[in-house]
């Protein structure tokens, strides 16, 4: 029953990586919409003795929350980050935000020197985009993206975390100190 969990992040990490891609947003719908059937699913298993208790889902949501506000707080980060980043805890478990933070940070920053590298007219290893096909097409599409995002600028975080997220879903040997 618990082998639902690494499902639904699979599918959360998902969502939350095509938005934040395009708008720059984590909607806490898709957030509580995963957390709701988490408790749902949690508790029904714990009804039927094929669950572990709440305590260790509260314990990562808590921690991944306690983690990431600071950040949000000093406005480093974006809210959604945070509250991903807790539902996370949630889904997986305390131990596992530990790869997923170290992932999705190495991940944000080749994102970021790539993004540095590419405003340097000295570097000349950088793809220079250019287009040449349906100019219109993708400036109005662009546009659409800009529109959606609303003025809000930075790194996709919550993308990154995603990624990371799904990988570690999907290879549970990447998380330290794992009973599964």
């Amino acid at each position: 029953m618990l082998a639902l969990f690494p499902m639904l992040t699979v599918l959360l990490g998902a969502l939350v990586i095509v938005s934040d891609l395009h708008a720059r947003r984590v909607p806490n719908a898709w957030l509580l919409s995963a957390l709701l059937v988490a408790v749902i699913v949690q508790i029904a298993g714990m009804v039927t003795g094929e669950a572990r208790p709440l305590g260790p889902p509260l314990l990562g949501l808590v921690l991944g929350l306690a983690a990431m506000l600071p950040f949000h707080l000093y406005g480093w980060m974006g809210a959604g980050d945070v509250k991903f980043f807790a539902t996370l805890g949630f889904l997986l478990g305390a131990p596992a935000l530990l790869p997923v933070w170290m992932l999705g940070s190495l991940l944000a920053g080749a994102h970021a020197v790539l993004v540095l590298m590419s405003r340097d007219p000295r570097v000349a290893c950088m793809p220079r985009i250019a287009w040449t096909r349906d100019r219109l097409t993708a400036t109005a599409w662009w546009q659409r993206v800009l529109h959606a995002r609303g003025g809000r600028a930075g790194l996709p975080y919550a993308a990154h975390l995603g990624v990371a997220a799904i990988i570690v879903a999907m290879h549970p040997s990447l998380i330290p100190w794992s009973v599964a």
